[in-house]
């Protein structure tokens, strides 16, 4: 399961966002650290609900994702050995940046700036990442001059990379590496290297610019980031929405001028960060949507569902959603010649609907 915390500073709403998520589609517990919140979020996807009223199934399973809500700010997380290697267990950060004006809850720098509060966390991140560069690269260099070790010694042209870029104040989830490079630094799970999702908490009166964050992004520079994403929320009215039913939600939202909750276009905006896809298995035992990396083989998408599936692979069978829906069922997609057979090496895309046959 893809597990994302969810940092800010104090008094920007993170908190809420993360009562919003599992209210609305999960479930939150607390965890055995101090004052983190956990809460497993159901993935929304309207395909998912209308190859249910499709084939009518016993249950229907959505994809996860696991949300961290991390205690206190995430600067001092950064600074604090123990809650900084919980930030590097995740596969990704959403920074909450408040952009919304509250003189009953005064901002601790006296003032609202999104973008100077998002450069202040990032520059944190980035020295704690180069306090752990430097303390590896001391004790490499006396290891190398005692012995000739080509793994060591292509470490320790990496993290001498690594060290220069953030000497510089550049994140590392900007510096171009190739997959070798990558491969030999993938251990440290360094904080500036994690993809991370901007969300700006707006206003109330800003609730119906869905554009701001996007006009963000390009005044703060933060659009040509590479492994980054910007979203929006208005905490206040998202709170209140996920209170409602599924209609009366719909009303509240048409009445902001809006078509889907900030919620699913966060949800959504995560997979985009990580480059992630579903796919479907349907029938009349289960409906269900699985989670694979863009660029995923038929065989790795099997191995998603079971070891025994990938290992027993034979063939996939592939249909595109619009074209099962428009057949209305999997018999009359196959007589349109719309079911095709697909190898190991097959890439699903976005959306397919898969049945894997399989010896065993």
């Amino acid at each position: 399961m893809l597990r994302i915390g969810i940092v800010g500073l104090p008094q920007t709403g993170k908190t809420t966002l993360f009562q919003i998520l599992t209210r609305a589609h999960g479930s939150g517990t607390g965890s055995g650290r101090q004052e983190t919140h956990v809460g497993v979020v159901r993935v929304p996807d309207a395909r998912l609900d209308r190859l249910t009223e499709l084939f009518k199934p016993q249950k229907t399973v959505h994809a996860t994702i696991e949300y961290m809500d991390m205690p206190g700010s995430v600067i001092e997380l950064a600074r604090t050995g123990v809650q900084s290697q919980a930030l590097r267990e995740l596969d990704a950060l959403v920074h909450v940046a408040r952009a919304f004006q509250d003189e009953s809850v005064p901002h601790e720098a006296g003032s609202v700036d999104p973008r100077r509060d998002i450069e202040n966390v990032e520059l944190e991140l980035i020295l704690s990442d180069l306090v752990v560069v430097e303390k590896r690269l001391e004790r490499l260099e006396k290891d190398v001059k005692k012995q000739k070790n080509p793994a060591m010694e292509k470490e320790l042209q990496v993290l001498n990379i690594c060290k220069a870029a953030l000497e510089k104040q550049t994140r590392l989830r900007e510096v171009e590496l190739n997959a070798e490079e990558t491969k030999v630094i993938r251990g440290f799970t360094f904080l500036s290297r994690k993809p991370m999702l901007y969300v700006l908490n707006l206003g109330e009166t800003d609730v119906a610019r869905a554009n701001l964050a996007e006009q963000f992004a390009v005044e703060a520079g933060l659009k040509q980031r590479q492994r980054t994403g910007v979203s929006a929320i208005c905490g206040k009215v998202e709170a209140e929405l996920a209170q409602l039913g599924d209609a009366d939600a719909a009303e509240f939202l048409a009445s902001y001028g809006l078509k889907e909750s900030a919620v699913s276009r966060l949800i959504r905006a995560s997979y985009q960060l990580l480059g992630l896809i579903s796919f479907f298995t349907v029938g009349e035992d289960e409906c269900r949507a699985w989670t694979i990396r863009a660029g995923s083989t038929a065989l790795e998408a099997a191995g998603e569902i079971h070891s025994d599936i990938q290992r027993g692979f034979i063939r996939a069978e592939v249909v595109k959603y619009e074209d099962l829906m428009a057949a209305g069922s999997l018999a009359e997609a196959r007589t349109r010649a719309q079911l095709r057979l697909e190898g190991k090496e097959y890439i699903v895309a976005d959306g397919e609907v898969v049945h894997f046959r399989h010896s065993g």
